[in-house]
């Protein structure tokens, strides 16, 4: 400490443990309510085992992708997403960028079954150093640091300073009081989704202003966020939603980091920032789950169809719409037969009018429609209760008047 204070008040005066939402204009709060209820709609969401694993695989990948690729890691989403599945080869040149992603991915493991467990995940400087030290687990590191140790020298990331070194223990311990306070507990017309919202954010800033770690310090206020929003009960596959709204605009966040601190605390912004980009991966994501849910009861809808029908002919009319309807772009007629292994034995030795036949029927039925050059599955028959509307008019605008 100074003769006045300690040395970050001076250096750091952007440092204040203050929260001023005053000045937050009505889309800020539109948006963090749009925010809360997405997580309400993904909680619960009734979906098959393997579906689940696979969307939580899926987000996992991009969160985990985002905020080591913010840090230089060249592995793409794919090649993560890959090495979840256990199927990632790289020469021994590159098992480092692997471990940089098991590190994520084994913290955020330990995460969501602490949960399970009924424990709390509360945040502490301990744990601050916890996560860090996992965060650099098994990677070679330059002289002089240590993996969850508050760093004893001045360290800097492009033109910004980390706090001083003597008061980041101190910091570190007022950031978990006053995110563990009565400023971020539920209040009026605040719920506890949106406090745990604004304190994940807020908690990731400060973590990253203060940089009180030799390395690591993206990751762990990454990660620390991920962690805030998990205990006040985002759904998992939400929780690393910001760490890849941050890789993805990437400029933008270091942007926002960098006019946080130089304009001295104004939090605002930044909070803006991310909140909108929570609320376009909820989107993306509820987008996903809803494509989940469709398929599913498309099938089921494609199997009632053809319950009582037991031919041969019934069965490779199945088959076909049924595998034309794993297809993104529409199905040339002159592929039709060959859109899949299993269409292409049933129909092996036919003549070529046969599916042309089955693709007839098919359409009578309304299970095929034309599209471009090529036919896809009409799964708009069990798209129910879209918004009615003409091109270039409101939904309202086309909806018939009421009569008195």
């Amino acid at each position: 400490m100074t003769k006045h204070g300690r040395e970050y008040e001076k250096s750091h005066p952007w440092l204040t443990f203050r929260l001023d939402l005053r000045d937050a204009p009505p889309s800020f709060w539109i948006a963090l309510g749009e925010c809360q209820s997405k997580c309400e709609h993904i909680s619960g969401v009734p979906l098959r085992p393997d579906i689940a694993r696979t969307l939580h695989q899926v987000y996992l990948a991009k969160g985990v992708w985002g905020t080591t690729a913010i840090e230089g890691n060249t592995l793409s989403e794919e090649e993560v997403l890959k090495h979840l599945d256990g199927k990632l080869n790289v020469p021994p040149s590159k098992e480092y960028l692997k471990q940089e992603i098991d590190n994520i991915i084994n913290e955020s493991n330990r995460m969501l079954e602490t949960i399970h467990r009924g424990e709390s995940l509360t945040l502490t400087v301990p744990r601050i150093k916890e996560i860090n030290r996992a965060m650099l687990h098994r990677l070679t590191l330059e002289p002089g640091v240590t993996s969850g140790e508050i760093r004893t020298y001045s360290v800097g990331v492009m033109n910004y300073r980390g706090a001083p070194a003597k008061d980041c223990e101190y910091l570190f311990e007022k950031l978990c009081h006053w995110l563990n306070g009565p400023d971020f507990q539920p209040q009026a017309g605040l719920g506890s989704m949106h406090m745990a919202i604004l304190k994940a954010i807020i908690g990731h800033l400060y973590v990253e202003w203060i940089h009180g770690f030799s390395d690591g310090n993206g990751r762990t206020g990454r990660l620390i966020e991920a962690q805030m929003l998990l205990a006040e009960g985002v759904p998992s596959p939400a929780s690393h939603l910001l760490s890849n709204h941050y890789n993805l605009t990437r400029q933008e966040y270091l942007r926002q980091l960098r006019a946080a601190s130089e304009s001295g605390g104004k939090v605002m912004p930044f909070l803006a920032y991310a909140v909108a980009g929570f609320v376009d991966g909820l989107k993306e994501q509820i987008a996903y789950i809803r494509q989940l849910h469709l398929d599913v009861a498309w099938v089921n809808y494609i199997h009632e169809v053809f319950h009582h029908q037991n031919s041969r002919a019934a069965a490779r009319q199945k088959a076909l719409i049924l595998d034309i309807s794993t297809k993104s772009d529409p199905v040339p007629m002159g592929e039709m037969d060959q859109v899949s292994p299993r269409v292409a034995k049933l129909y092996a030795g036919m003549h070529a009018r046969t599916c042309s036949r089955d693709v007839d029927l098919l359409k009578e039925k309304g299970l095929l429609i034309s599209q471009g050059n090529g036919y896809v599955a009409n799964q708009s028959l069990i798209r129910q209760f879209l918004p009615v509307k003409a091109k270039g008019q409101s939904t309202m605008a086309n909806l018939p008047a009421m009569r008195e």
